[in-house]
């Protein structure tokens, strides 16, 4: 089964099985041509690869089926599309445009890595599509998906192996 992110009147939803969440995607919506930093979040569906949280900031890992890694003030994903290293998790500093994941805002608290534009990494396809914490009021993300907190537990707890997330036009 899988987590399907749509457009459900003038919003977005998750939907896994029979269980629904409000959710936010990119700011440019969801369309099948990606690039590098144009806000889309990609139609199709990516399997999950790995789940980061900050050890910091929850009481406990996420409950998951899927590898669940602890982050630090070091990890940064590479968002730089002619580096050997894009859309792949690096250590900081680092040379070339990235994201860091140790966040302020929360956002990252919980990050459930992608399988998009991995598997090969075609340059400027698009880089760190995750799901991860929505902000306040469900603004838009850069491409990813986000849920709450309390759902993207609620989500990762329920998921099986071979959940995928799939963005649905």
């Amino acid at each position: 089964m899988d987590l399907v992110v749509k457009r459900v009147g003038d919003g977005w939803q998750a939907r896994y099985g029979d269980k629904a969440w409000k959710a936010a995607v990119g700011r440019g919506g969801i369309r099948a041509e990606k690039v590098e930093g144009d806000g889309v979040s990609p139609i199709g569906c990516w399997p999950i690869r790995k789940v980061f949280y900050r050890a910091d900031k929850l009481d406990a890992a996420p409950v998951s089926v899927f590898e669940t890694v602890a982050i630090d003030a070091q990890d940064g994903w590479c968002d730089a599309p002619d580096h050997r290293d894009y859309n792949r998790q690096v250590r900081l500093p680092f040379d070339a445009s990235h994201e860091e994941m140790w966040r302020a805002d929360g956002l990252y608290d919980i990050v459930v890595v992608l399988g998009q534009n991995d598997d090969p990494v075609v340059p400027g396809a698009g880089s760190a599509i995750f799901l991860h914490v929505a902000s306040e009021n469900y603004g838009p993300t850069a491409g990813c998906a986000a849920l709450t907190l309390e759902d993207l537990r609620e989500f990762l707890a329920m998921a099986r192996p071979g959940t995928r997330l799939c963005f649905t036009g």
